[in-house]
């Protein structure tokens, strides 16, 4: 997948439209647009099309305008990706966090997981250079009560965050890939592997990959293919919340 970087546009621009503290155009034609319809159409336009598909042009196609209209509006591809991202977060549960501090994590991560599915292009995007909009701000404000009170210090607190999510992100980048292979490659599993098992049955002996053979029969017969993106999450997940137990009571103790 291609790597998209937040805050590549102007950033005054950016925070601007993001905090709501830009007039909307005050010359011309009466405004037929909103900031929050242009970022709409965007993101259903990655969503249906994929990232690379989207431009300020493909995006006025959609909204039936010409191209130069959504730059009164938006200044470039780099401001209304920073818009894209803050309305994606906007969607995600902030209601107070009940239960233990592992039930805590564990929806924060699930979320996550469910959010990069919607919003696939979500993949596509770093934010090692967060533009800090109101969504972004309450999302890691939220995310982060899930381990407060537990006597954490600060860094400990982000360094677990950061955990769960980079896992979430990375089991379901594994996952929208898995299930858009049919799509972007014309063949189903089915397929790929009909065609790729009379060879190797030629090409290679059990005997000589006594584990592979073992351990890649169990798996496949049980998961009726050779990856299975949900068991590979719950797996995970419950190992890395485990992980983060061990820590905590060893930080306690």
């Amino acid at each position: 997948m291609t790597t998209e970087y937040t805050g590549t546009g102007d950033p005054a621009k950016s925070l601007e439209l993001l905090w709501g503290t830009k007039n909307p155009p005050s010359r011309g034609p009466r405004p037929a647009l909103t900031v929050e319809r242009i970022v709409a159409a965007a993101i259903e336009v990655a969503g249906a099309e994929g990232w690379q598909a989207l431009s300020m042009r493909r995006v006025a196609d959609a909204l039936g305008v010409g191209t130069m209209t959504l730059y009164r509006y938006v200044p470039g591809k780099g401001e209304l990706l920073d818009l894209m991202m803050d309305a994606a977060f906007g969607e995600l549960d902030r209601r107070p966090h009940e239960g233990t501090w592992r039930e805590r994590l564990d929806r924060v991560a699930r979320a996550n997981w469910e959010l990069c599915h919607r919003h696939p292009w979500l993949l596509n995007i770093s934010m090692s250079r967060p533009v800090l909009g109101p969504n972004v701000l309450a999302k890691y404000d939220h995310e982060l009560g899930a381990v407060d009170g537990l006597g954490l210090s600060e860094m400990d607190m982000d360094a677990i965050l950061t955990l769960v999510l980079s896992f979430a992100a990375g089991a379901a980048r594994v996952s929208v890939e898995q299930s858009q292979a049919p799509q972007r490659t014309g063949m189903t599993d089915e397929q790929w592997w009909n065609a790729h098992a009379p060879i190797l049955e030629r090409l290679y002996k059990a005997d000589e990959y006594p584990l592979a053979q073992r351990v890649g029969t169990v798996v496949g017969e049980a998961m009726q293919a050779a990856y299975d993106a949900g068991h590979a999450f719950e797996f995970g997940l419950a190992r890395v919340l485990d992980g983060i137990e061990v820590y905590i009571e060893d930080a306690a103790g």
